[in-house]
């Protein structure tokens, strides 16, 4: 049997379709490529992947597998029907492809060699706006300016000299690998290796662009507009396709992610699309009711307060909050209200209150003596 069970590899039953299996790996090989994850062994993880992937989408490796435990079919050191014989010959048979564990060992890599000269996006930026209260909820239009790698306007990205080519490296033929073959106690195994040349662009630059000095890319200040959307919150963040870093051999440029930042507002709280709003009303409009003036977003607004409202009540005043982002409704508005107990009467008001009282079958308020009023006065 195989040391490595594949389709435990891609997470996958024995019964899985090709579908299953593409999916699979697609999930997996980003979350584990070298260039991505660069955590302590995520590239022997992806070589194990492009390996189970590499038999498990081959139909005829497949069924290998699943009969003998190897995509090679049975295993042995005799010859098969082709005569192939001994350890992998043409036939298939052996302790299976040893060319690609020797290829890891000295340096090989994976079994798939990216090419160096096909188009590669370039990589995506981050920045970050800080808007108000007020701008998060209308939303904005503004500019921005920040840095980025831009494709050089004088070669056009080729690194070369304007009237010039990049030219194939003669050393690996253009495909950015040199292969060597080496002795092992197995026998002669054949290896690969980045080229040292080109370093493995496949590509030399006889003259070099005076521009970029051959990078096929500058450092520019660039600028573009950005449109919030009314309702962004804090976090959120926006992607504007094709404003990030240029890409290589003529790929497109990488993404812009904006991620907003909210400051807070000494009125207002919010929850989403929801805002929260406190509010002070007096001991009589509770007590009597009546219709105040409140703070919203979008000015002021009316609020009914119902006789014998108590401190804490919280009233909602619809259509008032945040609005929702790509949506034409808008949260609500929750009010909260505090009754506020004056700390000075003046005489009128205290014997109205004395009055209220007396009609409520309270404990009258007792007078003052005449040391307690002068003590009063002295403070």
């Amino acid at each position: 049997m195989a040391a490595k069970d594949y389709y435990d590899v891609l997470g996958v039953s024995k019964d899985a379709s090709e579908k299953d299996i593409n999916h699979a790996y697609r999930h997996l090989s980003k979350k584990y490529h070298p260039d991505i994850n660069k955590e302590p062994g995520a590239e022997e993880k992806f070589k194990e992947i492009t390996e189970a992937y590499e038999v498990l989408s081959d139909k005829q490796k497949r069924a290998n597998y699943d009969q003998y435990g190897s995509a090679d079919g049975p295993q042995g050191f005799g010859g098969g029907a082709g005569g192939g014989g001994g350890f992998g010959g043409a036939g298939g048979a052996g302790f299976g492809d040893f060319s690609d564990i020797f290829s890891d060992l000295f340096g090989g890599g994976g079994r798939r060699q990216a090419d160096p000269t096909a188009p590669q996006q370039g990589e995506d930026l981050q920045y970050q706006m800080t808007l108000t209260f007020d701008e998060a909820i209308f939303g904005k239009t503004t500019k921005i300016n920040y840095r980025r790698e831009a494709q050089c306007p004088d070669c056009h990205g080729t690194g070369a000299k304007p009237g010039t080519h990049p030219e194939n490296c003669p050393d690996c033929h253009g495909t950015g690998r040199i292969a060597r073959t080496v002795n092992t106690p197995m026998g002669q195994m054949q290896t690969q290796s980045t080229c040292p040349r080109c370093e493995g662009t496949g590509k030399i630059i006889k003259d070099k662009c005076p521009k970029c000095g051959g990078a096929g890319k500058i450092s520019e200040n660039h600028e573009v507009e950005v449109k919030v959307p009314a309702g962004v919150e804090e976090g959120q963040q926006m992607r504007l396709q094709g404003q990030g870093n240029a890409g290589v051999n003529g790929g497109p440029y990488g993404d812009l992610f904006v991620v907003f930042r909210v400051l807070p507002s000494k009125d207002f709280q919010r929850d989403g699309s929801t805002i929260y709003y406190n509010k002070d009303i007096s001991f009589t409009d509770a007590a009597l009711g009546n219709e105040i003036d409140v703070k919203t977003v979008y000015g002021n607004g009316k609020l009914t307060i119902p006789a014998g409202t108590q401190t804490g009540t919280v009233f909602k005043l619809k259509g008032k909050g945040a609005p929702r982002l790509h949506s034409d409704s808008k949260g609500d508005e929750m009010v909260r209200v505090t009754v506020v107990t004056p700390k000075k009467l003046s005489p009128e008001q205290k014997l109205a209150l004395k009055a209220f009282a007396e009609a409520s079958g309270e404990n009258p308020i007792p007078e003052k003596g005449f040391f307690e009023k002068l003590k009063d006065k002295l403070k």
